[in-house]
């Protein structure tokens, strides 16, 4: 089976500076990765096509990222950045990056919630306007949200029915400490939109990085598949940022062993269709 990758990151740290790769815990990967370097990983792993995320808020950043698409055999997809904020005048915005080379392989918007001090970020005007732009141009959104800003994402959610979001990295759980709620009554509140889908992505940085096993995800994957259901879970490596608790070949074996209870359709729909359907991409 091959596999879509519906998330990882490249950066070049003396293109602009990553001062969120300042910390100690960032230390193993406070360095430059490029697509040369996914690509063996990848090709071992069985990933044929992946989206590449944005890192940073950082328009420029977006449009590397599409130019390095447009020269890449792997890249079938960008989620980019744009200031939300701004609210209609994103749909210029949106227009511009389009118009850039590789613009066409524009699959999504992402910015980082996680890191907004106001719980109710997604719930302000002007970035409904935004995300509603982001709909209009016919583009995906990620979202990338911290337990206690699940209910801002569920209603908006609700309020933006004819956008696709696609929650990142389960809604980021307490893996570590074994908690599920409030998260998982959160998480199955916003599946039973049917706008919203989840990337399978992300767990082993929630988890205790040095001393986790698969079997410490399993109550998180299995909430979110019986959740979205295999037609709106999507696989995605988080790599390079998984690499201080687990290589590319493991998270994507633990993916593999997470969904292993799935029928073949519905373990290709988490590695390949759905992603294909969600962004965009040409299928395979």
């Amino acid at each position: 089976m091959t596999r879509v990758d519906a998330h990882h990151h490249v950066w070049d740290l003396a293109l602009r500076p990553h001062a969120w790769l300042d910390g100690p815990e960032a230390a193993p990967i406070r360095r430059t990765f490029t697509l040369d370097d996914l690509a063996p990983e990848a090709a071992a792993a069985g990933v044929t096509r992946t989206v590449l995320v944005q890192v940073l808020p950082d328009a420029g950043e977006t449009r590397e990222f599409l130019a390095l698409a447009a020269d890449s055999d792997l890249v079938a997809g960008v989620v980019g950045w744009a200031d939300l904020t701004r609210g209609r005048r994103v749909a210029d915005d949106l227009a511009a990056l389009r118009a850039a080379p590789g613009g066409g392989l524009l699959a999504g918007v992402r910015h980082l919630v996680q890191g907004e001090a106001d719980p109710g970020w997604l719930r302000r005007p002007d970035v409904r306007a935004g995300l509603a732009a982001v709909a209009d141009a016919g583009l995906a959104y990620d979202l990338l949200v911290l337990p206690h800003q699940l209910p801002a994402a569920i209603d908006t959610v609700r309020a933006l029915p004819g956008l696709t979001f696609v929650l990142d990295h389960l809604g980021k759980p307490p893996i570590a400490s074994g908690r599920l709620d409030p998260w998982a009554a959160l998480v199955t509140e916003l599946a039973a939109e049917p706008n919203a889908y989840c990337k399978l992505s992300g767990m082993v940085t929630e988890a205790d990085r040095d001393h986790w096993t698969p079997d410490d995800l399993v109550p998180y994957a299995d909430t979110v598949l019986t959740a979205f259901g295999a037609d709106r879970t999507l696989f995605g490596s988080d790599w390079p940022v998984c690499l201080p608790a687990a290589g590319y070949r493991e998270v994507t074996d633990t993916a593999a062993a997470l969904t292993a209870r799935l029928t073949p359709a519905e373990r290709h729909a988490v590695f390949t269709t759905t992603a294909e359907r969600v962004y965009a991409l040409p299928p395979s």
